[in-house]
């Protein structure tokens, strides 16, 4: 399980911290807004009511030992900025941050933000370039239970081939495609004998539970 903390509830704040722990993270969620942590708080570990720009109180909260803290203070770039210099002056590790636009992200790049996030754009580029050049994957019908999602290798999964790991038969989940990352290439429907590189990418299809159980082996 991985523990991660989202600060500031609006729209995307509130979906990103609902579906981390959907996927069974440990979620820490702030705001300075009672009626946003009540809506939120059935779907995280933890939600608390605090004014962010506290730095004390930050540091009491064991920011820098999550995996990731995701700051996403909506349109207010003053609070942004402090939180997400603060979070670096704590030792938070990975620091993601909401920007409103392209100087708004340059300014958070050098506080201390190891990812900067846009929103709007990223989902513009998205349904430009679905509009553009159609990928077939985005048109495979799901059922409900049923997920498609890109995941590193796990260390045991590396140097091995496809039919060594036999994941279909050990964890009912189908590998589609492997990217190559240092080769730049994408590999559709991958031989039996392609061996894993911790370089890869490995772009699968399976229940999210079966999913997940191989996303929980990087975590051993």
């Amino acid at each position: 399980m991985k523990r991660f903390a989202v600060i500031g509830l609006g729209k995307f704040g509130f979906h990103v911290a609902r579906t981390l722990y959907e996927e069974g993270n440990e979620v820490v969620a702030v705001d300075m807004d009672q009626s946003r942590i009540q809506e939120i708080d059935p779907v995280c570990t933890e939600a608390l009511v605090l004014d962010a720009r506290d730095k004390d109180r930050m540091g009491s909260l064991g920011l820098d030992e999550m995996d990731a803290v995701v700051v996403s203070c909506g349109e207010d770039i003053s609070t942004s900025v402090l939180v997400t210099l603060y979070l670096q002056e704590i030792g938070v590790k990975r620091i993601l941050a909401k920007a409103v636009d392209e100087d708004h992200g340059k300014i958070l790049k050098k506080v201390g933000a190891t990812e900067v996030i846009h929103p709007e754009k990223s989902m513009a580029v998205k349904v430009a370039q679905g509009l553009s050049r159609p990928n077939i994957l985005d048109f495979i019908p799901l059922a409900e239970d049923y997920t498609l999602l890109q995941i590193a290798p796990p260390r045991a999964f590396i140097g091995k081939s496809l039919k060594q790991l036999n994941l279909r038969a050990k964890y009912n989940v189908h590998v589609i495609a492997i990217e190559e990352v240092l080769a730049d290439n994408i590999v559709l429907v991958p031989p039996a004998e392609f061996v894993i590189k911790d370089s890869d990418i490995l772009i699968m299809l399976g229940k999210a539970q079966d999913i997940k159980r191989i996303k929980d082996l990087n975590s051993y």
